[in-house]
């Protein structure tokens, strides 16, 4: 497919860095927004040919088709509304919103005007997650009973969203993917250690149809980077290492007689393709040929409503604290 679209994006710090090098790269950037003279001068050092404006909404009145939007999670909102209501295709970070009912606000918007609107849930298109899902769905493993997962790391840490909405999102974006739909039940353990007043450590129990658990550690507390998946089956396992970029197959569970096998096991996928890259094609061809996303504003609504619920469960339990129960 040759892509001929255009974009532009809006806000250049950490990550909307990436995506300025990833779409320069791809050669369809057209203009980055940011009002960060630091993070313009920065860029301009390894892109001096890129277009800058101070205004996001110089962009929006112009004939750009498609906006990219890697601003503070809390601007989420406001900015893909604009966009979209000014006809924009609008691939927009994670997560999608801080809010449920922001989140389905965008997603009627977007059915409303018939434009692409995408979440950065970056981690679907690792290669390791797309051949995990494919093998998931060839029954290699059986019927799937639980899914266990870990993103822990020492920093960055957050003063706004708590370590779910910041590290979880991507893991529970993994989750609806896998499994294809929203969990009936949500409990969640978290500390909150350091002083940003916000939850530092937490553990995410979920409870899906047909009776698949799982189960979420992140941390931005922990002295070891680890980012692993680990599928539990009928008829095997899987493990995907996120950092070594790894899915190994095990054949290897207990039997209903409940006498263990072990059958060894298999490296099935080792690669090196750049995730940030195949998402951002991805989002070109999505405007291209008005196909739905794979992370669509819908996926991105299924998570928020998660990260949610769970951050409803800590606001329950700090009142109840503080008048005096366990």
């Amino acid at each position: 497919m040759v892509v001929v679209t255009q974009v532009a994006v809006i806000g250049a710090g950490q990550w909307g860095r990436n995506l300025v090098r990833t779409y320069a790269k791809l050669g369809v950037l057209a203009v980055v927004a940011d009002v960060d003279e630091t993070a313009r001068a920065l860029l301009s050092q390894e892109h001096s040919e890129v277009s800058w404006c101070t205004d996001f909404r110089q962009i929006l009145q112009s004939d750009i088709p498609a906006v990219a939007i890697a601003t503070p999670a809390a601007t989420h909102y406001s900015l893909a509304r604009e966009a979209l209501l000014a006809h924009k295709d609008v691939f927009v970070e994670k997560p999608l919103t801080l809010s449920v009912s922001e989140a389905r606000r965008l997603v009627e918007i977007a059915r409303r005007t018939g434009r692409v609107l995408m979440v950065g849930h970056l981690l679907l298109f690792q290669p390791g997650i797309q051949r995990l899902k494919q093998l998931i769905d060839e029954g290699r493993v059986g019927v799937v009973r639980s899914i266990h997962q870990e993103r822990v790391k020492l920093g960055r840490v957050r003063t706004v969203e708590d370590v779910t909405w910041s590290l979880g999102v991507h893991d529970l974006a993994v989750q609806h993917f896998l499994i294809g739909t929203a969990p009936e039940r949500v409990r969640v353990v978290a500390q909150n250690v350091l002083p940003s007043g916000v939850a530092d450590d937490a553990y995410l129990h979920l409870g899906y149809p047909g009776g698949t658990w799982s189960h979420l550690h992140v941390s931005w507390l922990w002295p070891i980077s680890r980012r692993s998946l680990t599928v539990i089956g009928s008829e095997g396992m899987l493990v995907f290492d996120e950092i070594a970029q790894t899915l190994t197959y095990h054949h290897k569970g207990v039997h209903p007689n409940l006498e263990v096998y072990d059958e060894g096991e298999e490296m099935v996928l080792s690669s090196s393709e750049s995730a940030l890259e195949l998402e951002c094609r991805h989002f070109l061809e999505c405007v291209e040929t008005r196909r739905k996303p794979i992370a669509d504003g819908k996926q991105g609504l299924a998570v928020v409503q998660v990260l949610e619920a769970v951050a409803e469960q800590l606001r329950v339990r700090r009142r109840v604290r503080r008048g005096g129960y366990r």
